[in-house]
């Protein structure tokens, strides 16, 4: 029976496939997967998993990433007819204003 072995290298990291093991029962296959997989290389974790029990799933059967309108994520898609949105814009230039004028009280206090 085949059995394939997935490796975690740190805690907390990806499982990621490493091979396989031919073993006739779980206790060997882990054993194997073991020597095989883990002896020289740092591992955290294997995970052995009989190859029948492994299913896939390709791009034809479905569709990954859903949606490729991603316009949510920029904020000038957003409704700025609201009330505190007025309130931003407001903030945003009397903050500007201070800008310039802290910039303009330093050059006159430089002359």
């Amino acid at each position: 029976m085949i059995w394939e072995v997935f490796r975690q290298e740190k805690k907390g990291g990806y499982h990621t496939h490493c091979g396989n093991v031919h073993a006739p029962d779980r206790e060997m296959a882990l054993m194997f997967a073991q020597v095989q997989h883990a002896r020289r290389k740092p591992t955290h974790s294997l995970w052995v998993v009989p190859k029948e029990e492994i299913g896939e799933v390709d791009h034809e059967e479905a569709a990954f990433g859903g949606t490729s309108d991603k316009s949510y994520r920029w904020a000038m898609t957003f409704n700025t007819d609201i009330e505190f949105a007025q309130e931003i814009k407001d903030s945003q230039r009397e903050q500007e204003e201070a800008e310039r004028d802290r910039a303009r009280a330093e050059a006159e206090g430089d002359d």
